[in-house]
């Protein structure tokens, strides 16, 4: 058996910059993001293995476990150091998977996300959000704060808004740049969203989309002119208290109500 070093060597496996490419070295976080998944009770697919640091943790109590990887090198390295996965370890593009057909129920996504397409792949868990149960990974700690940010913080906004409508989302702890190859220039942070009991909007979700949107993109003025042209005089609400405040200040609730106000 090959050391993880000498695979790692002869298939050429380094961080690719073109990929946002920032290899986990901590075998300790990697762990810990493991076990943020519940233990075989799910299927689950893994972004980016890269090197495996997180894929060894996740091998040892997932068996029904799917991997994808952009990287050809990273691919070929992953098939020798896991052989009995191989057939599980998918060369492609994540945004590119159709996720319908993957297990064919629902699953856990997990993965060290690339910095540059988190934003990406937060928006197309929202598109299905009815097949992953489970999120958990490693994120910008900027992003991190986005999506757990409460109302009334500077960090709340339209990714805070949309996925805690369908998904509720725990920051579990931040990680410096040491622990990777090599070191980004920024913190980062793990995070972990669980599909809340909302199965349904009393509204249309892209109007609601529409309106969480147009809000944040003014965010510094109240949503009776940021809104101004989603606004027309058959609504009669020009002086509901809603438009006095800042999209900031709305709950998630609010938002919906708001919509439905609106249409």
């Amino acid at each position: 058996m090959y050391s993880k070093e000498y695979i790692m060597q002869r298939n050429n496996i380094r961080p690719k910059k073109r990929l946002g490419q920032h290899f986990l070295t901590d075998e300790e976080i990697a762990r810990r993001i493991a076990g943020l998944i519940p233990k075989d009770e799910l299927p689950v697919l893994e972004i980016g293995p890269g090197t495996g640091v997180l894929t060894q943790y996740l091998t040892k109590v997932h068996q029904n476990i799917r991997m994808i990887e952009i990287d050809p090198r990273s691919v070929a390295y992953l098939h020798e150091r896991f052989p009995e996965f191989r057939d599980r370890i998918m060369l492609g593009d994540f945004m590119e998977l159709h996720l319908e057909s993957l297990f064919g129920s629902q699953f856990a996504l997990i993965g060290n996300y690339p910095y540059n397409l988190s934003n990406q792949i937060f928006f197309k868990l929202i598109e299905h959000k009815d097949l992953i149960s489970v999120c958990a990974g490693m994120v910008q700690k900027e992003v991190a704060d986005r999506i757990s940010s409460l109302p009334g913080k500077k960090t709340y906004g339209i990714t805070s808004v949309l996925l805690q409508m369908w998904y509720d989302v725990e920051y579990i702890f931040t990680v410096e740049p040491e622990s990777f190859n090599p070191p980004p220039k920024v913190r980062s942070a793990v995070i972990r969203l669980i599909r809340n009991g909302r199965r349904s909007l009393p509204c249309s979700e892209e109007a609601l989309k529409l309106v969480v949107k147009t809000a944040f993109n003014q965010r510094r003025k109240t949503l009776r002119n940021s809104l101004r042209q989603l606004i027309s005089s058959k609504h009669g609400i020009f002086d509901h208290n809603f438009l006095s405040r800042r999209p900031e200040q709305l709950t998630v609730e609010d938002f919906i109500a708001l919509t439905m106000l609106l249409t």
